[in-house]
C-alpha cells in the first residue's frame, strides 16, 4: 500500500475577501475530487484572503498509478488562470515508512 500527498501553496488573484476566496477555492477542490477520486481539502492559510493551501491525498497499490494521478492533479491546478502556484510539495509513503 502506498499513500501519495500533494500540498499546493497558492496565491490568489484579485480576491478581496474570504467569501471571494471560497468562490475560487471550492471549484478547484470539487474538480480535483470529481476528476481524480482523490481526497482534497483546503488545509492552511484559511484566514488569509489572498493565500491558500490545498492538500491532496490518495491511496494505491501501485506507485506508477499513484504518481500519474498526482501529476495530473498538479497540472490541473497549475493550469488555472485565476491562481498562481507558488510551490508544490509531494510525498510518497510506503509500508516501510
Amino acid at each position: 500500500m502506498y499513500v501519495g500527498t500533494l500540498s499546493f501553496d497558492l496565491l490568489l488573484g484579485d480576491v478581496r475577501s474570504l467569501k471571494e476566496k471560497r468562490s475560487v477555492i471550492r471549484p478547484i477542490v470539487a474538480e480535483l475530487h470529481r476528476k481524480f477520486a482523490v481526497s482534497v481539502a483546503e488545509v492552511g492559510d484559511q484566514n488569509l484572503h489572498r493565500r491558500a493551501e490545498i492538500g491532496v491525498a490518495m491511496v494505491s497499490g501501485d506507485t506508477g498509478h499513484l504518481s500519474d494521478v498526482l501529476d495530473r492533479c498538479e497540472r490541473l491546478v497549475a493550469a488555472r488562470p485565476e491562481i498562481e502556484l507558488l510551490s508544490v510539495r509531494r510525498r510518497l509513503h510506503g509500508d516501510d515508512d
